[in-house]
């Protein structure tokens, strides 16, 4: 994956396109977690929001919109949620956003989309230095990603302070300035937010 930015001198490369796709929130938010993807040949830090809100429908079914994400990806994590952490969310409104417009088909995003619901649903916001990437099985299990040393590397060269991965993806070494959390199951998940 190659970023661009089209200036009056023409192309230029644009060095950190990670910057390009993450909020300068002043202040930490909920609902709003960072997340490293894996696009093509390298790491890539991507923002991922939700917003868990009381349903306004006079209908029976709540909304459920999904934007840069699968939708059933989103429906089977709801459904996780409320199996294995006892989160019913059925009458309320989801929507979750990828920041940029960017589209994440790995499922390296589940474990920050089920962060960020949390965050967004108990208004509690996930500090702005924090990643969290991971897949999650449909046994409430946390499976490690492809690539998961690198995705750490890069969240530690930007600065951020901590992540919270699939346990098989936690460094054997200590990173210097770097908190690693592993973790195995779904669980665990709202122990460390």
């Amino acid at each position: 994956l190659g970023v661009f930015a089209m200036t009056d001198a023409g192309l230029k490369a644009v060095s950190n396109p990670s910057a390009i796709f993450l909020s300068q929130h002043k202040q930490d938010v909920s609902g709003s977690v960072v997340m490293v993807a894996w696009e093509g040949t390298r790491p890539l830090l991507l923002e991922v929001q939700a917003l868990v809100d009381d349903s306004n429908s006079s209908s029976s079914h709540a909304r459920r919109l999904a934007l840069g994400l699968d939708n059933n990806r989103v429906a089977m994590l709801l459904a996780l949620m409320n199996r294995y952490l006892g989160m019913h969310m059925h009458s309320q409104d989801i929507f979750v956003n990828v920041v940029g417009g960017m589209k994440v088909a790995e499922t390296s995003v589940d474990l920050a989309i089920i962060a960020a619901l949390i965050s967004s649903e108990k208004d509690k916001p996930i500090p702005h230095n924090v990643v969290i990437f991971g897949e999650l099985g449909l046994g409430g299990e946390i499976r490690p990603v492809q690539n998961g040393q690198l995705r750490i590397m890069e969240a530690a060269k930007h600065g951020f302070v901590k992540a919270i991965v699939p346990e098989a993806n936690a460094p054997k070494k200590a990173i210097a300035k770097f908190e690693v959390i592993g973790i195995s199951n779904i669980r665990q998940i709202v122990d460390h937010i």
